[in-house]
């Protein structure tokens, strides 16, 4: 029997077309569980070849497709005053849509992801995106808007998240410490997005759970985002995904990295890498720390499970602000995230069950913060902060660099100390003689038993 070739063209034929603004299409609201969800192995099948674009492939998604020149105008023609940073995918721009831009559009910043076309990834991350997010609704899953196909050009964009990803708030030099409470949320959060993902009737495996992919906004709600290695579980009396071994180092589970199988449980074990970096402050693989604390994982996890050495890996910044009860509890479900053995690792649901309880400890001690405000004449004194930034976290800038200045004149005091208890002993007895001159226990311990012994007077000449 012979079968039609699908090809790319066919199926997005949106993307080879002439540029010219596409029609709007608004498909009604409906259910998602009274449609099968479309994924990327259905792409192989040839009913898609008759699909006119991918909107309508995708039902109840409501997706915006712009053209490229639309989203170059939002952005300023990709400026880099609208620049927000760079991933796999590409570099990410701010940029702001309203019915001006296309009649019915609601009024909003957006983030606009344009495809590296020199990156590592390609239209198959760009494709999974639009698939999984296009279909995927969550209040934990990043909202995708609409995406942008021509010729070459792949682009996507997404509501903007004010407070960017986890990665720049938990390990950014001089910005604020994240509180204990907001890490729990952010933590919670990142669980219930997972929690939907594993939980689907046709189970997603998101493949790259790790800080930089989740997103915060301004209230520090956390969602998932950056799709483009995610993939379908298995299905049926499957028990595993196979797949080529893609990701991030120091986030992927050790079984996927081994044999490549893939299930929901190697999402389970980057989520404990992430909760431990929550609790740690310490990235997942730090190469500028001593050599067996370069890799978070196996430095940290022998320490979980026991409270009296759990204080040796919290967080520093956090200055004991924190509850003692929540963070064993979190510190054990990360060790449990962390098993080598996948069936011992806890699902998504069991972790979000565990969290949510931690958000009403009252434990936290609470100490007093005084905040001193500056004249203008500090002001002025204090000039320009380091990195270009201006009066922004100067005590934190402040804070930082008496500490190091501490400890290199605690370090300078010992090397004193070492170089001068010679010197001081040797004088000891001299300085001990003149401070005790009318001592005679003082005297008889320098001179010793030979303070009482009279001298010999000497024998006369001989003649």
């Amino acid at each position: 029997m012979a079968f039609k070739k699908t090809t790319w063209k066919s199926i997005l034929p949106g993307c080879f077309k002439a540029k010219t603004p596409p029609s709007e299409t608004k498909l009604p609201a409906s259910k998602q569980s009274s449609f099968r969800r479309v994924s990327l192995s259905d792409l192989s099948n040839s009913s898609f070849s008759v699909v006119s674009d991918l909107s309508s492939s995708l039902v109840g998604s409501n997706l915006h497709v712009f053209t490229l020149e639309e989203l170059k105008v939002i952005t300023h023609y990709l400026s880099k005053s609208n620049f927000l940073g760079e991933g796999g995918f590409g570099p990410v721009y701010k940029g702001f849509i309203d019915d001006k831009l296309r009649p019915g559009l609601e009024a909003r910043p957006v983030a606009v992801k344009v495809l590296d076309l020199d990156g590592k990834q390609g239209h198959r991350e760009w494709l999974a995106e639009v698939i999984f997010l296009g279909q995927l609704r969550h209040t934990h899953l990043v909202n995708l808007v609409g995406y942008c196909c021509e010729d070459e050009h792949r682009l996507l964009v997404y509501e903007y998240m004010e407070r960017g990803n986890l990665e720049n708030q938990l390990f950014r030099r001089y910005s604020a410490t994240l509180p204990w409470l907001t890490r729990i949320k952010i933590a919670i959060g990142a669980a219930k997005g997972l929690d939907f993902l594993h939980e689907e009737e046709k189970p997603v495996i998101y493949r790259d759970f790790k800080a930089s992919n989740i997103l915060l906004d301004s209230d520090y709600n956390a969602k998932l985002s950056d799709f483009g290695l995610a993939t379908d579980g298995p299905e049926g009396d499957d028990t595993h995904v196979t797949t080529r071994v893609m990701g991030t180092e120091g986030y992927a589970a050790p079984e996927y990295i081994m044999t490549g199988h893939l299930t929901t449980m190697s999402d389970v074990f980057s989520y404990g890498v992430v909760l431990l970096e929550l609790l740690t402050g310490r990235r997942s693989v730090d190469k500028s720390r001593p050599s067996r604390e370069q890799n978070l994982v196996e430095w940290a996890r022998p320490l979980l499970k026991d409270p009296h050495k759990l204080e040796r890996i919290m967080d520093p910044r956090l200055e004991g602000q924190y509850s003692t009860e929540g963070a064993r509890k979190a510190a054990l479900l990360a060790y449990q995230c962390l098993s080598q053995h996948p069936k011992s690792r806890p699902t998504m649901t069991i972790v979000v069950r565990t969290l949510e309880p931690l958000l009403d400890a009252n434990d936290i001690p609470s100490g007093p913060f005084v905040y001193v405000v500056p004249t203008e004449d500090q002001k002025k004194e204090s000039g320009v902060l380091r990195d270009g930034h201006e009066g922004e976290n100067e005590s934190d800038i402040a804070k930082y660099e008496n500490r190091d200045e501490q400890k290199d004149e605690d370090k300078k005091k010992k090397r004193c100390h070492r170089q001068r208890k010679g010197h001081r002993y040797r004088h000891g007895i001299k300085t001990l003689r003149y401070r005790a001159v009318y001592s005679d226990t003082a005297l008889y311990k320098i001179h010793g038993t030979s303070l009482y012994c009279t001298k010999p007077e000497p024998l006369p000449e001989r003649a």
